[in-house]
């Protein structure tokens, strides 16, 4: 029945957003789903409406927190108030609908002229025919970090829109009130993983206030877990590459999950199944943080440098550290992409609308609200990194120092840092998305080990990767 009603969902709106392509095809109109206003014929909300039926008329596809969404309005009413050749109109899609719903749109010949990309879905697509390479950064002195770059074949087909790279967020009340010193903030002070496991001890406390140090500690009644490392499984590739094992091979043409990598994701299982420190969390979706450090019963969680962007939201003492490591000390990047599709009529166009979309000067309210961080490379130098780290509250609160070595330095250190995986290799919606996600929900309660799950849906995945 759950299936049946989500189809039903997912089929009313693609049906909708179709029909709102083919409204501002013919009318210049625009609507807006995920909550947002609806758009009359001509007229962005927010925006002045005079003249835009004569424009060139674009489609911006998008999902997002709320805030998220509603920066990115306020960034397309400064474009179209800003000049009168062209009209962008946000196509808000929700996120668990996104890939279907854009492929349902191909097939229909209804894409969008732009738009943001789930990062797994980039390089099946431009294989597909979906995408345009996109070389808008020709001849620019500042481009985004070589990691941000998507690339199919040697040639650049999206770059991702914000930089994220993972951390260790943890409580700081919680700390103080154990007596434990807070996590280590430079990557030379890196805790191994045996030393988190150990401080994670520390700080977790059945109904006793035992911990699992102590003689007549309850696993069945624990009020405060030490820590909780992400299991949305994108995250998991992150400890596989720290124990020297791999997910992919380099050029993504094949499936590797070696034993270390797999060794490596029953470690983070283990944290619940096996020491305790963590609890239980049967899901393989982006719930971590809110589940952990978000609900006010985990000392220390792991997440992606967006974690800033809930400090506006959560009334919680917490700051940020570096990853532990397995073996070596290994982080990944990633971010949403942005995408021109290959279908829109006008290239040049859209083409210097992506070019003024992703200038960090235009999209700033992302990055102060915490949710991204720059990609080019002149943001990562003085003096504007002042303006988005020193001068940004919520960064401060961190505090910036923190932030800075926590963060900026493990981002900047080319040799901890690399690209998450689906930058190179096709079809990762299927592989981890859609065969491995829901597979290891087994691993995560303990049913099967991670090496059973894997040697199940291993050919499974190996066909995904071929399409």
């Amino acid at each position: 029945m759950k299936k049946i009603r989500r189809l039903l969902i997912l089929l009313c709106v693609i049906a909708l957003l179709i029909s709102v392509v083919a409204c501002n095809e013919s009318s210049g109109g625009s609507s807006q789903q995920g909550g947002q206003p609806t758009a009359t014929p001509g007229q962005t909300p927010g925006g002045s409406s005079e003249g835009a039926a004569d424009r060139i008329q674009l489609t911006f596809s998008l999902w997002g927190d709320p805030s998220e969404q509603e920066a990115t309005q306020e960034a397309l009413n400064v474009y179209n108030n800003m000049q009168d050749r062209v009209w962008v109109t946000a196509l808000q899609i929700p996120n668990e609908e996104y890939a279907d719903v854009l492929q349902t749109m191909a097939i229909a010949g209804r894409m969008p002229d732009a738009g943001m990309a789930l990062e797994p879905t980039v390089i099946g697509w431009s294989r597909n025919g979906l995408l345009m390479p996109i070389d808008i950064y020709e001849g620019v002195t500042y481009r985004p970090l070589d990691y941000l770059a998507f690339r199919d074949e040697g040639n650049t087909v999206a770059y991702s829109a914000a930089n994220e790279v993972l951390a260790l967020w943890f409580n700081r009340d919680m700390f103080d009130a154990a007596g434990v010193e807070y996590p280590p903030v430079t990557l030379d002070t890196a805790w191994s993983w045996d030393k988190f496991i150990e401080v994670a001890k520390q700080l977790t406390f059945d109904n006793n206030g035992n911990t699992p140090n102590d003689p007549g500690f309850n696993k069945n009644n624990i009020v405060q877990y030490g820590a909780y490392v992400n299991q949305w499984t994108w995250q998991l590739e992150v400890w596989s590459l720290s124990n020297g094992g791999k997910w992919f091979a380099d050029d993504g043409s094949a499936i590797i999950f070696d034993n270390a990598a797999i060794e490596a994701m029953q470690k983070v299982f283990d944290l619940h199944l096996v020491h305790n420190v963590a609890p239980f969390i049967a899901a393989t979706s982006d719930t971590g943080f809110g589940d952990s450090i978000g609900k006010g019963n985990v000392a220390m969680a792991t997440e992606g440098q967006w974690a800033v962007g809930f400090y506006s939201e959560l009334d919680i003492n917490y700051g940020v550290a570096v990853l532990p490591y397995i073996q070596h000390k290994v982080n990944i990047a990633t971010g949403g992409p942005v995408v021109v599709f290959a279908g829109t009529q006008y290239p040049e166009e859209v083409a210097e609308f992506v070019r003024w979309y992703t200038d960090e000067e235009n999209n700033f309210a992302l990055i102060e609200a915490g949710w991204w961080m720059p990609t080019k490379t002149n943001w990562y130098e003085e003096p504007l990194l002042t303006k988005w780290i020193e001068d940004v509250p919520l960064r401060a609160r961190l505090p910036a120092e923190a932030y800075r070595t926590a963060i900026l330095d493990v981002a900047l250190d080319f040799t901890v840092t690399r690209s998450a995986g689906w930058y190179y290799t096709p079809n990762t919606i299927e592989i981890i998305n859609r065969i491995l996600n829901p597979a290891l929900v087994d691993a995560i309660r303990g049913n099967k080990s991670v090496a059973q799950v894997i040697d199940e849906v291993r050919s499974e995945m190996e066909e995904a990767l071929i399409g």
